[in-house]
C-alpha cells in the first residue's frame, strides 16, 4: 500500500517538474532565436502587474506575485498568467454556483432570531446577520453544543453518535488517512451500510495524496459507502489545485453535527507522533442547527456528483426527545457557517475581524498558522492598545518550517503593542478558536492564514452566549500552562539570517 502511495506522488511530483521544464525550455528557446523576446516578455510581464494592482486579489497576494514579476521579468509575467490567474471554466463557475443557490433556497433566514439577538447585544446581532446575509447560514436557539476540547475527546464522540445512526452518516474531510482512527470508524460505517443507512464520504484528493490509495473512493464503494473526491489531484501544472475542501465535517441524521479542526488520521488523536503532542478541538451539536452542516454537506455532495436533490428528505422531523440532553442545552445562539473561495466574500476573514474588534475585556486565539494581514494586525494591535488583553497561542514544533519562520515573523511587531504570544510546547497545536469576553467564540477549519481566508472551502460555528464558551476560555487557560511565552528579550537574541530568511519568506507567503 505504502509503495502505491509513494509510487502516485513520484509520478505527479515528476509529471509536473517536467511541464515546468517543459515551459522554461519554450521561453528559453525563444529568448534564444528572437531578438524581441526581451522587450516582449517586459510587456508581458507590465500587462500582468497592471492586471493584478487591478483585480480584486489580496493586497498581500498582489505583492506576493509583483516582486517575483519584478525581479524576473522575463519569466514573470508568462508564470503568473499561466499559475497566477484564476481559470475556472464558465461551466465550472456555474455548476459551482449552484452551492450557493441551493443553499440559500434551502435554509431560511431568521429575523425573530436575530430581532432578538439585537435586544440582547446589537452588535452581536450584527455579526449574526452577516452571517446569514452573506454565508446563507442562519442562528439558531436553544442547541446542544459540546467543546470537545483534544483529538481524542472528538474520536471517542464521533464514534459514539455513529454508532446511534438510523438514516443516515454524512463525512467530509480534508484528511482521511488509514490507521486506528479511520479504521475503527471504517468498521463502525460498513456494519451501518449492512443495516441499510446511506453512507456518504467525501475527501479532498491533495489533502490524502500520501495518506490513501488511489482510487480509494472505489474500494469504499465496493464496501457499500457512497464516495466522492474532491478536485481530484491530476499530473497537470495548473492554479486549479489551489482551491481545496478544508472542511471537517460529520453529520448523523440531521440531528448530530461535528466540525472543528481535528481530521480523521493518527496524528490529531496522539496514536501516532509526527510532531510532539498534537493539540486539537471540535464542536458538536445536535438541534435544529446540525441541518445547516448537513446543508452544507449535501450541496457539496450535489455538486460533485452533478444531481439535484431535494433536501427535505434529509431533514428529519422524529429527533428524539431523549437525544436531546436537556440538562446540556445551551440558551445562547449558534450560528453554523461556510467559507467559499469562488464568491468574492471572505467570510471567514470578516467573522475574525469582528470578532478582533467587538472585543472588549479579552480575546484569546489558537491557530497552527499566523500568517496574517495588514489589515488583521492592524486590528489586533488596536485592540491591546486599547486594553484588551489579546493573547494568541502557536505551535513550538511546526509541521512546516517555512511556513512556522513566516509565523515568527509576526511576533515582534505584535508584541511591541502589548498582544501576548505562546508557543505550545509539547508540540503541534491544530485547533483554529477564537473567544472572546465570555460572549463570543468560534470554533472551525479556517486557519489564520492566505489558503484558509481566501483559496479553501471552509467552514466553523460561531458562538454567542453560549455555556461551552466557558469552557473553550478554560480550555485556553489550561493549554497555557504548556505553553512559553515569547518575549521581545528572546528575538533580539535570534540570528540575523533567520530573521532575514522569515522576511524574505513572508513576502511569498500566499504563494506556498
Amino acid at each position: 500500500m505504502k509503495k502505491l502511495l509513494n509510487s502516485r506522488v513520484l509520478i505527479t511530483l515528476i509529471a509536473l517538474a517536467l511541464q515546468l521544464l517543459a515551459l522554461i525550455s519554450v521561453i528559453l528557446w525563444f529568448y534564444d532565436y528572437f531578438a524581441f523576446f526581451y522587450a516582449g516578455s517586459v510587456i508581458i510581464s507590465l500587462l500582468a502587474v497592471l492586471f493584478i494592482l487591478n483585480s480584486r486579489s489580496n493586497p498581500i497576494y498582489k505583492i506576493a506575485w509583483i516582486i517575483p514579476i519584478l525581479i524576473f521579468p522575463i519569466f514573470g509575467g508568462f508564470f503568473y498568467f499561466f499559475f497566477g490567474v484564476d481559470k475556472l471554466s464558465n461551466r465550472r463557475k456555474r455548476s459551482m454556483k449552484t452551492i450557493f443557490e441551493k443553499t440559500k433556497d434551502t435554509l431560511q433566514p431568521q429575523p425573530d432570531i436575530i430581532a432578538e439577538l439585537d435586544q440582547r447585544n446589537n452588535s452581536a446581532g450584527n455579526q449574526s446577520r452577516y452571517i446569514q446575509n452573506y454565508s446563507y447560514y442562519p442562528p439558531y436557539r436553544e442547541t446542544y453544543c459540546e467543546y470537545l476540547s483534544t483529538g481524542e475527546q472528538k474520536f471517542e464522540r464521533l464514534k459514539e453518535e455513529l454508532k446511534k445512526a438510523r438514516h443516515y452518516i454524512f463525512l467530509e474531510y480534508f484528511i482521511i488517512a488509514e490507521g486506528v482512527m479511520w479504521d475503527s470508524i471504517l468498521e463502525i460505517l460498513v456494519d451501518k451500510v449492512k443495516e441499510g443507512v446511506d453512507v456518504r464520504v467525501i475527501y479532498d484528493d491533495f489533502g490524502c495524496l500520501t495518506a490513501l490509495p488511489y482510487n480509494y473512493n472505489r474500494y469504499l464503494e465496493e464496501l457499500g459507502i457512497k464516495c466522492c473526491v474532491f478536485n481530484p489531484v491530476i499530473p497537470i501544472l495548473s492554479p486549479r489545485h489551489n482551491n481545496r475542501d478544508h472542511r471537517k465535517i460529520a453529520v448523523i441524521d440531521g440531528q448530530t453535527a461535528f466540525t472543528g479542526g481535528a481530521n480523521l488520521a493518527d496524528e490529531y488523536i496522539n496514536a501516532k507522533e509526527l510532531y510532539g503532542h498534537w493539540k486539537d478541538s471540535a464542536i458538536m451539536i445536535k438541534g435544529k442547527a446540525a441541518w445547516s452542516l448537513t446543508v452544507m454537506f449535501l450541496t457539496m455532495w450535489d455538486y460533485l456528483q452533478g444531481i439535484d436533490e431535494d433536501y427535505e428528505q434529509y431533514k428529519l422531523k422524529d429527533y428524539a426527545e431523549n437525544d436531546k440532553e436537556e440538562d446540556n442545552i445551551n440558551f445562547g445562539f449558534v450560528q453554523p457557517f461556510s467559507d467559499s473561495p469562488l464568491d468574492n466574500e471572505s467570510v471567514g476573514e470578516t467573522i475574525y475581524f469582528n470578532l478582533i474588534n467587538k472585543a472588549q475585556k479579552y480575546l484569546y486565539i489558537t491557530t497552527p498558522y499566523l500568517i496574517i494581514n495588514n489589515e488583521i494586525v492592524t486590528a489586533l494591535t488596536t485592540a491591546a492598545k486599547g486594553g484588551v488583553d489579546v493573547r494568541i497561542i502557536t505551535p513550538h514544533i511546526p509541521d512546516k518550517w517555512y511556513v512556522h519562520a513566516v509565523t515568527r515573523s509576526y511576533y515582534k511587531i505584535l508584541l511591541e503593542e502589548g498582544i501576548k504570544i505562546y508557543e505550545y510546547t509539547p508540540g503541534f497545536i491544530h485547533s483554529k478558536t477564537f473567544v472572546a469576553d465570555h460572549e463570543y467564540g468560534v470554533v472551525g477549519t479556517i486557519n489564520m492564514d492566505y489558503r484558509s481566508l481566501f483559496l479553501h472551502f471552509e467552514c466553523g460555528v460561531w458562538l454567542y452566549g453560549c455555556n461551552i464558551i466557558k469552557d473553550m476560555y478554560n480550555d485556553f487557560l489550561k493549554t497555557l500552562e504548556q505553553c512559553q511565552e515569547i518575549t521581545l528579550q528572546e528575538l533580539e537574541k535570534v540570528k540575523w539570517y533567520k530573521k532575514l530568511m522569515r522576511f524574505i519568506l513572508r513576502v511569498f507567503a500566499p504563494l506556498m
